[in-house]
């Protein structure tokens, strides 16, 4: 005779077997969609970057010419551009050296000039045009960095840092717009920073700078979408770079100095990879950063007046730490 007990247990039992039995495909299939659509991902993201026009600015040093390399290793067609013709030409025979032939017969093409000169922007974009037809992909990548108080620092510097960051990048991509919008494609981006979307001491002309490109590549995406032109923005953190060695101080001077910040950040071959991910699955925006500063950047919408405290603190032992 069957106790309750024991008829409890046989239910128990069965339920537990049809729960496993009916889960378990569940799960393995779902496992495999996400594998196909991993694939598929994949597949759209090589033929997207396979053969593409893709211009780098500030290709020469940094994320720029990690860039370069991802680019290049994607199958992409280079045209890499920046203030020294000799470090281009350099990185020009360092990616040939490199060169998969059945992956990337493209060699690079070069083009020198300073973004914070207008006039050179202009003649830059129209002698890309002239030599490679179009341009599927712009990077705006080529920046300079700031550190300094604001009282100490004059226009001049201010004026400097916004030609280089803002007025340039926005010169080249109104220079090559026209291009993109007759042939209702292309992909606009530029790396921008944490500093677009928080202020930190000491860094004003520099974060100016950086919340003036997030507002206009923002606008800019909004516009472009009846031309079907993608435009990404990816805010990184710290990178492994020489920015703040090449920084301009209150003065104009080099700042001649890597930060500790800046040597414990990302390399800049990881952001770059972050980069092209980003470009091939036409992802609009992009942070990357670690947890503290990526927390900073709600805080500073959720709770403005914890954040502005956080930052008084920082100024102020900044402020301790270079008086010491």
């Amino acid at each position: 005779m069957v106790t309750g007990i024991a008829r409890k247990n046989i239910h128990k039992g069965k339920l537990m077997d049809l729960t496993f039995t009916a889960i378990v495909p569940l799960l393995l299939g779902s496992v495999g969609l996400f594998a196909l659509f991993r694939l598929l991902q994949r597949m759209r993201m090589r033929a997207y970057l396979q053969d593409a026009v893709v211009v780098i600015t500030g290709a020469t040093s940094g994320l720029g010419k990690e860039c370069a390399k991802a680019f290049h290793a994607a199958g992409s067609r280079l045209v890499l551009c920046g203030r020294n013709g000799e470090r281009l030409q350099d990185l020009v025979q360092e990616l040939s050296a490199k060169a998969n032939h059945a992956k990337n017969i493209h060699k690079p093409f070069t083009v020198i000039f300073d973004l914070s000169d207008t006039k050179m922007v202009v003649s830059a974009a129209e002698e890309i045009l002239k030599c490679v037809g179009h341009v599927d992909i712009l990077i705006n990548n080529a920046g300079i960095s700031y550190r300094g108080m604001i009282l100490d620092t004059g226009m001049d510097v201010d004026k400097k840092v916004m030609e280089t960051n803002y007025f340039g990048p926005i010169a080249f991509t109104k220079a090559l717009l026209p291009s993109m919008i007759k042939r209702q494609q292309g992909h606009i981006v530029v790396i921008s920073s944490v500093q677009g979307k928080i202020s930190i001491p000491f860094r004003s002309a520099y974060a100016a700078s950086k919340h003036a490109t997030q507002a206009f590549f923002d606008c800019l995406r909004a516009e472009m979408e009846q031309y079907e032109i993608d435009v990404t923005v990816v805010s990184p953190g710290y990178i492994q770079t020489n920015l703040s060695v090449n920084a301009v101080t209150a003065d104009g001077s080099r700042y001649g100095v890597t930060d500790k910040n800046t040597s414990e950040g990302r390399t800049a071959a990881e952001v770059a990879q972050v980069v092209l991910n980003a470009v091939g699955q036409k992802k609009k925006e992009v942070l990357v950063a670690g947890l503290l500063p990526s927390l900073a950047v709600y805080l500073r919408t959720l709770s403005p007046r914890l954040f502005f405290t956080f930052m008084a603190s920082r100024a102020r032992k900044e402020r301790k730490a270079k008086d010491s």
